[in-house]
């Protein structure tokens, strides 16, 4: 942690690791997806020690309270000492992770072309349908 006594919303949310670039912190900020004490803030607006900072990313909201400022990146251990989550809101982003995990995947489940037995068996469908329509 550094000794500042305020730093800016968009080089917080970097230095506390919670976007991976200055640039998508603010964004974000400006995007309305963070906000500082109750209200829509701009990315320059100084962050103090006792602030509080919600960000939604996702489906996930984070609640948190600024407990130190550092206008510089480091390691994911000191980046997690510059905020102290709410418990109850963690509580909830950890049930929706796990809802999310659990949740059958909405994506394409085709396996691309179809393989030489798959073929022969919609070509032989595809005769069987001529020789059909042909018959009648």
């Amino acid at each position: 942690m550094s000794d500042v006594s305020q730093v800016r919303l968009d080089t917080w949310l970097w230095a506390a690791r919670f976007f991976k670039t200055r640039a998508l912190a603010a964004q974000a900020v400006d995007g309305g997806k963070v906000e500082l004490n109750g209200a829509r803030a701009k990315r320059a607006k100084p962050v103090q020690v006792g602030d509080r900072v919600r960000v939604r990313r996702g489906p996930f909201e984070y609640h948190v309270t600024v407990r130190g400022l550092s206008a510089r990146r480091g390691p994911p251990a000191v980046a997690a000492a510059l905020y102290e989550e709410d418990a109850e809101h963690k509580q909830v982003r950890q049930r929706l992770a796990d809802q999310l995990r659990i949740a059958p995947s909405l994506r394409y489940e085709g396996k691309g072309r179809p393989t030489k037995r798959e073929r022969r068996d919609i070509e032989r469908l595809k005769a069987d349908v001529r020789r059909q329509t042909s018959d009648t």
